[in-house]
């Protein structure tokens, strides 16, 4: 039996431009109430409307998308989304934008391991330079170290008098939550900044 093609669309809401998208899809031959069209960021995959639809696939459908990251916000998810769809809902996927990534019935299995092939080729990149990306960032931090760059929050600079409440509340003479008032510092901060002055020493109760 021959099966339904069915089109995604999806675009932010920061970005209108499903037009372009859906005229690929038209020029495809995917018939309008077959084209699912969601706006959503990519950041949150649970999309409701390509959760409905790849959920309704059966063996000989056909699954278009314009691009590949219409599957994913990353390759990891891609890739699990292809294994879903092709393996475990027996259906085909067509990326209009890459011509070699086409699974469709009717199709040879070199075609389809070409496929694959392409797809793992791209997953390897994107891990790749997201690898290298990480890397170069350490080397910047590092190198932006020693030219005595400081990252992270700024330090609050201790108010006067912080060393000798600091040390009288190391010796018991004085409570932290009395040495913060009297600072007009928070408790926690008061006690983290004592506790690191006091580190390799003892306090006395």
């Amino acid at each position: 039996m021959e099966g339904k093609t069915y089109g995604y669309v999806r675009v932010s809401t920061h970005e209108q431009n499903e037009a372009r998208q859906l005229a690929a899809m038209r020029t495809f031959g995917v018939a309008e109430e077959n084209i699912v069209i969601e706006k959503l960021s990519g950041k949150n995959f649970n999309r409701p409307g390509y959760q409905r639809l790849v959920k309704k696939l059966r063996r000989s459908d056909v699954l278009v998308v314009k691009s590949i990251d219409r599957l994913g916000r990353n390759y990891d998810e891609i890739l699990e989304q292809w294994g879903f769809i092709t393996k475990d809902r027996a259906a085909a996927i067509v990326v209009l934008d890459m011509p070699l990534l086409d699974t469709r019935q009717g199709r040879d299995l070199t075609g389809t391991l070409i496929a694959d092939i392409v797809l793992q080729l791209l997953s390897y990149v994107a891990q790749t330079e997201r690898e290298n990306l990480r890397q170069r960032q350490a080397e910047g931090i590092a190198a932006a170290r020693e030219r005595g760059v400081r990252f992270g929050r700024e330090r609050l600079t201790l108010p006067q008098g912080f060393e000798d409440a600091a040390q009288s509340w190391h010796c018991g003479a004085l409570s932290a939550s009395a040495a913060a008032r009297d600072l007009g510092m928070s408790r926690d901060t008061f006690l983290r900044r004592a506790r690191e002055l006091y580190a390799d020493s003892p306090r006395l109760l």
